[in-house]
Parts: C-alpha cells; structure tokens; sequence
C-alpha cells in the first residue's frame, strides 16, 4: 500500500507505514510467539490474539525534535549541485548518523498542535537573528532541541532547549510560542550546555503556565512532568495495563511487588485491587513521582523505593516486606539481571506478571524461571504501528510441587 508519510523511507519512525495494518499486527504477534518457542524453548498454554491501536496515527504523546545546520539533502537536492539550498533543519535524526537531520514538514505521530508548533519555532528562528541552529559535530549555535508533550485530558506541553544564556532572545522565542499556540499550558525552557541533547540531568525552569501534564486512567490522575516516564501511546497503556491487573488475579488480599515501577503507574493501577504494593526504580526522579500520584489519588497502600533493581531485591529486603504474592516486572529492553530473576525464583511469588518491550529478553528470562514456572497465557499489545515494536504481557504461574 502507498505510504501515507512524505518522508517515509528516509526518516528512522514508521518504517512499516507500507503495510496494510493487519499485516503489521500479524507479524508482530509472530514475533512473539517466535522468541518465546525459539529462544525461550518454551510454550505457553494460551495465545491471546495482539491488541491492535486504535489510533495508528497521531497515537504519540511526546516527541523531541532536534534543530541542526546540517539538514538531510535528498538525493535531488545533491544532483542539483544548488549552493543556494538551506541547510537549517527542525527533525529527526537520520538513522545512525548523530549529526544529521532530516528537516519535517509533517509528522503523522503526534496530534496536529505538534506541527504547528515545530514550523512556527522553525519560521521565527529562521526570520529572526541570533537564532543559530546547533552545529552537531562542533556543538555550536542556540536553538538545540524542541520536546513537546500532550496529554489525553487536554493539556499541551512544549520544552525548549538552548546551548547557552541570550535571555532577550530566548524571551522573545518564548512570548512568541506562548502567543502563536494559545492551547499551550506548560511552557517550560533548559539551558544545556553539554555534549549531548539528554535533558535528564538538566534544570529545567517554567516560563509560562503549570510544570505538569495530567493524564487520567479510570478514575485515576497522573501527574507527568517534562522528565516524566510515562507510555507513549496513552490510549494503549490503558489496554496494556488492564491486561496486567488481569492478569494478576489479584483479589484484595495479595503483597505485590511492581519492579522496575518507574513513576508508579502499574502500582497505583492496582494498587485498589491489592493489599499493599512496594514499587522499586532505579531512578530517584521517578519515585518522586510515583509517590506524588500516590497522593493524589488517595492511594495509602503503595510504597515506593529508589535504587538499583539487583542491589535493592535482596532477601532482607523481602524479609523487611513481606514476600511477594504477585510480581509484576516491567524491565528496560535489556531484561532482569540474573540476581533480580534468582531472587524472585527464591521469594516464590504465586504469579509473576511479566511486560516487556523485547519479546528477545523476555524470553530470555522466563527460560530462566522455566524450571519453577509455566507460562500460562499472553497477550501482546501493539503500543507503536507502523514500527517493528511490540509490548507482551506473559502470566507466568508457580509450578505445583509434590507437596500439592
């Protein structure tokens, strides 16, 4: 099928847009079931058909642009041999090239406000002096990145980047957002002076507005800051984390464990359904605000822990908790560090609920609890059309010993 896409094969996003979607889901569930049989050696007992998205465009709730002097020239461009062409850009970056950018006219990922605002910033910068876009290779220039952030309760995040102090110039961008794109409720700015674009370890100040998003689940809020994890398909993360207090079978009565919690968002989810929740994070950022949702939805029966996973799941850990009924485990794409999975194979939970965004390591590290656990069902969650990404959720159950 023709891409709907005008960038489609150069830019790194949506590569399967040539797809008809059911194609794409196919071999996504496929995906799964393979990595499970082939690596994992193992088979569970039910396959849930994937749960497409809804939405498979405009589905992103945050994005981040970068702001380059070495635009992407197509291969026209470089034929025409033209030494009048702009090299300025506002994008993405070229697939394993840092300091290459290709330049957007529209992006199809994120709602419309999102491209109004990239080439509104993109025109003032250009139209106005003492707006160098940043030189990659020397880290020279202004302007350097452009995230922007919405919300499904409504709100509108924007968070600009710039490498050095020019407060006139940098408040005139600002009053120039704020007033181009009135449905902006957080305007918020970084001075980064580093190597590279992460904005993680940065100060980042409020210029105009609130310093949050909420974003609502049930009767749940959610307060997402610009450093915020927080799903990227917010329609989705709902299906997804449905799927995992499904699977939990949780009864009010449970301890459980929510490993590798990030901003608590599966702890509060089920934290109404459990008797106590005990979230760990390794970044203490995140804690912050699980702890911040916690309160603001009333939820008393969630703690939250910051610290390396391996270095925090230990076994006077455990004794200090109580030992798990439910583990529910959400890991980075790399996996459980093979401490983390001992441990859990020694606290014996009942159920562990695993979610993964590498069907590769997931089932890597269910092989590994293989002997003392069945894989019961799955269900993989398309979190990303047009993208080779897949979420799966696995129900892996305690195996009945002799004593049963």
């Amino acid at each position: 099928m023709d891409p709907f896409c005008e960038h489609f094969g150069v830019c790194g996003g949506c590569k399967w847009q040539h797809l008809p979607y059911e194609e794409q889901l196919r071999f996504k569930q496929q995906q799964v079931v393979d990595a499970l049989t082939r690596i994992g050696h193992v088979t569970p007992r039910e396959v849930r058909p994937i749960l497409g998205s809804e939405q498979t465009t405009h589905y992103r709730n945050k994005l981040e642009f970068t702001f380059s002097n070495r635009r992407w020239l197509t291969a026209e461009e470089i034929d025409s041999e033209r030494n009048d062409t702009d090299m300025n850009a506002l994008g993405f970056h070229i697939p394993g090239m840092f300091d290459k950018v290709l330049d957007i006219r529209r992006c199809h990922l994120q709602d419309d406000v999102s491209n109004r605002i990239r080439l509104a910033v993109k025109k003032y910068c250009l139209t106005h002096d003492g707006y160098p876009f940043f030189d990659l290779k020397n880290n020279a220039g202004f302007v350097r990145t452009l995230m922007i952030r919405t919300s499904s309760a409504g709100g509108v995040m924007v968070v600009m980047a710039f490498y050095y102090e020019d407060r006139a110039r940098r408040e005139a961008l600002l009053d120039f957002i704020a007033a181009e794109v009135p449905e902006i409720t957080s305007l918020m700015y970084v001075i980064n002076e580093k190597c590279n674009d992460t904005l993680t370890d940065q100060d980042i100040r409020l210029y105009r507005g609130v310093d949050h998003l909420i974003e609502r689940m049930e009767d749940l809020q959610f307060k997402v800051g610009p450093k915020s994890f927080y799903q990227t398909n917010s329609q989705q993360a709902y299906r997804l984390y449905s799927v995992v207090r499904e699977f939990a079978e949780l009864s009010g009565c449970e301890t459980v464990y929510d490993l590798y919690t990030g901003t608590g968002t599966i702890a509060n989810f089920v934290a109404r359904r459990s008797r106590r929740v005990i979230g760990i994070e390794y970044v203490p950022e995140a804690i912050d605000d699980a702890r911040v949702n916690a309160g603001l939805n009333g939820i008393e029966n969630a703690v939250f822990y910051a610290g390396d996973m391996k270095d925090m799941l230990t076994e006077s850990f455990i004794e200090a908790h109580g030992r798990p009924d439910v583990v529910i485990t959400d890991p980075p794409r790399t996996g459980m560090h093979n401490d983390v999975t001992d441990t859990i194979l020694r606290a014996a939970p009942e159920r562990i609920v695993y979610v993964s965004c590498n069907p590769a390591t997931q089932a890597r590290d269910i092989a590994r609890m293989a002997d003392q656990y069945e894989i019961v069902r799955i269900q993989p969650v398309d979190m990303f059309p047009h993208t080779h990404h897949v979420e799966n959720v696995a129900l892996l159950r305690k195996k009945c010993t002799e004593k049963c």
